[in-house]
């Protein structure tokens, strides 16, 4: 089943349907994780690449995202996996995420009105697997969807492993220049680096005309020099500069008061129209270096606007939260 959010596009597949194709993925998901070089590429070969000669000339490489897969059993809390369109896995999705919890309402896996838990397993070796969601069915602007309560942030460059990179100021507080961006344009100095469930980098420009377009994100030169980045150079565990199992890259604006503008190039997809995960990111971050304050604040991406929650305690961040919606697609 292939699902859209906010752009975003996901094909959804039980273990079972898997095997069924011929695909030995194991029925524990942790152990699915630790196996995924076994069985994720040609679940992704079977279940994302486009049909052959179906292709659109302008579409990208691949007809979805990324694959979810589960659940691992038939009551909450739901065991999954994020498998990107290289094979690897990722901690975190938020429209992945919000597509998840939409296929288990339709396939009437999780009552009306109900909320439940999701365990995103992975193979990451710098964050804890499995990663847990507390998921909210919610009416918000008469549009019906989930609250996904994604914890509690994490700033700076110990957060996210990253390595390399030279501390500096922004609007009074503490930054990072990130020598890669900065080779490729020296706008592109000013960056926060965030975990919230997977890590990502922000990088503020003075306006939003200033942003990429995805057109430029997805030219073959820009690409590859950001793929180098953004990707583990090894599958995932090791080598990637300035993170070495990788980083999701944003570049954000200030719009108007609690409203902000976005780019992503995620880890293991590359430029993509949205991103949950990634708006929350830059939401946060935003928030780090004063632009935002806590409360309701809204991110505009080419995919659609996401709107999040950022919840503050005595100076710091403790909770934030992101609203979205699903739809099936043909």
């Amino acid at each position: 089943m292939l699902y859209d959010a906010r752009g975003n596009r996901y094909v959804v597949s039980s273990p079972q349907h898997l095997r069924g194709l011929g695909i030995a993925i194991p029925d524990n998901a942790a152990q699915a994780a630790r196996e995924r070089g076994q069985w994720a590429a040609a679940a992704v070969a079977a279940l994302c690449d486009w049909p052959a000669g179906a292709r659109p000339s302008d579409a990208k490489a691949h007809r979805s995202d990324g694959l979810l897969v589960g659940p691992f059993q038939a009551q909450a809390p739901f065991d999954l996996l994020i498998v990107n369109t290289d094979g690897t896995l990722a901690e975190r999705s938020g429209n992945g995420l919000t597509i998840f919890s939409q296929a288990l309402h339709d396939q009437g896996q999780i009552a009306q009105g109900q909320g439940f838990t999701l365990n995103v397993h992975h193979d990451k070796s710098d964050a804890l697997s499995p990663v847990p969601v507390s998921v909210e069915p919610a009416l918000v602007e008469g549009v019906q969807g989930f609250w996904l309560d994604l914890g509690r942030p994490a700033f700076g460059s110990l957060a996210v492993g990253a390595r390399d990179v030279q501390p500096q100021m922004f609007n009074e507080r503490p930054v990072y220049q990130v020598p890669g961006l900065v080779g490729i344009d020296d706008q592109w100095s000013r960056s926060v680096f965030v975990r919230i469930g997977n890590p990502h980098c922000v990088t503020w420009l003075d306006s939003p005309q200033a942003l990429p377009s995805m057109a430029q994100l997805r030219a073959a030169q820009l690409d590859a020099a950001l793929t180098l980045i953004a990707f583990a150079q090894d599958g995932g565990q090791g080598l990637g500069l300035p993170c070495p199992a990788g980083i999701n890259l944003q570049w954000a604006a200030w719009l108007a008061p609690q409203q902000l503008a976005a780019r992503v190039f995620e880890r293991g997809e590359g430029a993509t129209e949205s991103s949950g995960t990634s708006a929350t990111a830059v939401a946060c971050a935003a928030w780090r270096v004063g632009l935002v304050a806590a409360g309701e604040v809204r991110v505009q991406m080419p995919g659609g606007t996401a709107p999040l929650k950022l919840v503050a305690e005595a100076g710091e961040l403790i909770a934030v939260q992101l609203f979205g919606t699903a739809s099936l697609q043909p």
